[in-house]
């Protein structure tokens, strides 16, 4: 099989992205049809994931993202076994899309609660470019691997390194962002914040689950400027672990915040229950700095409108859940990665 060079690939990825900015009836019944699969796939969050996916496949974008790296078109092609996560739709994309762009062939292992939206973009990708057909394949089982990339939480990651470990690899385990707080965001601000939190039901690792604010802040405005969020709590899954957790906080008496459908917290730990925000109050940024710069290993991600001195990649308000070719998962860089098999 012989590789594509970057013009052919450039040209392919961005016929991609173009078909997910703007979907065909078919792409448009799939994302109709996904929340019959798994109820947190709603219309509204898998055509956020598609669309978010397709306006980073440009061509300016890509040719940017590819000249970055080292390729040969005469090195022969490696079989990367994937492990992809199924928390948030098309959310391994990524991965796959790094492995093909490399030249070498993903052996994926889809996860359960989203295999087909995945297979279905990569149907249409050999569609616009029929090398790629030959590139991927699906499988119940990784065999005959020459490197994996597998992402899960904490306690599979343990059976992953003992599975993979003599392959080079990259697993990955769960991290969740945080916002840091001055009290002086806008109205506006807070609100795109809502995004960082409230998208894909807050599922994903790019959501922020963490607050960290000054000693003196009043949340009141902070609750008035998500409120437009507040019909998340009409998807029943959601509404649930809403209720469960309040029921939880309210028979321990464990003091916390509620606005109807989001509990606020004061909570040492980062990764926070579905439907609840932790937060941690602190005295000066350079300690705030350091915090996260010591747990980095736990986030993916920091929302913020300060220019932050930390090791964790830094976005806007709103921006968590849009992320480049050049952001990669964990701050690992996959191509950099694939490049040197």
């Amino acid at each position: 099989m012989s590789k594509l060079n970057i013009h052919q690939l450039t040209e392919a990825f961005s016929k991609l992205g173009e078909y997910l900015t703007h979907p065909d009836d078919e792409l448009t019944e799939m994302i109709s049809s996904e929340r019959q699969y798994n109820a947190w796939f709603t219309i509204g969050n898998v055509t956020r994931a598609i669309k978010a996916i397709g306006h980073t496949l440009t061509e300016d974008n890509l040719r940017e993202w590819l000249s970055k790296y080292k390729y040969d078109e005469k090195a022969t092609a490696k079989k990367v076994g994937l492990i992809l996560a199924g928390n948030i739709p098309m959310v391994g994309f990524s991965d796959v899309l790094c492995v093909l762009a490399s030249g070498n062939f993903a052996l994926i292992k889809a996860s359960s609660q989203d295999s087909r939206l995945i297979a279905f973009v990569l149907q249409k990708l050999a569609a616009i470019q029929a090398a790629f057909a030959n590139r991927f394949s699906f499988v119940d089982r990784l065999e005959g691997f020459d490197a994996v990339i597998a992402t899960g939480s904490n306690n599979t990651s343990r059976y992953f390194e003992y599975y993979f470990g003599k392959v080079p690899h990259i697993i990955r385990k769960n991290r969740n962002s945080v916002a840091v707080l001055t009290g002086d965001e806008t109205e506006s601000q807070l609100y795109q914040l809502g995004h960082d939190i409230f998208d894909y039901f807050g599922l994903g690792c790019r959501n922020v689950s963490k607050l960290l604010v000054p000693r003196d802040y009043d949340f009141t405005f902070f609750f008035e400027s998500i409120q437009p969020f507040q019909t998340i709590a009409d998807h029943h899954k959601y509404c649930n672990n809403y209720d469960y957790n309040k029921s939880i906080y309210l028979v321990n008496g464990e003091k916390h915040l509620d606005n109807g459908f989001l509990l606020v917290k004061e909570d040492a730990h980062w990764v926070s229950p579905l439907a609840v925000l932790y937060y941690a109050y602190y005295d000066d940024i350079a300690s705030t700095e350091k915090i996260i710069n010591d747990e980095a290993d736990h986030i993916q991600c920091v929302v913020s409108g300060l220019p932050l001195k930390v090791s964790s990649q830094v976005v806007s308000f709103g921006q968590s859940q849009h992320p480049g070719l050049f952001d990669y998962a964990d701050d690992i860089d996959t191509m950099e990665f694939l490049s040197r098999l």
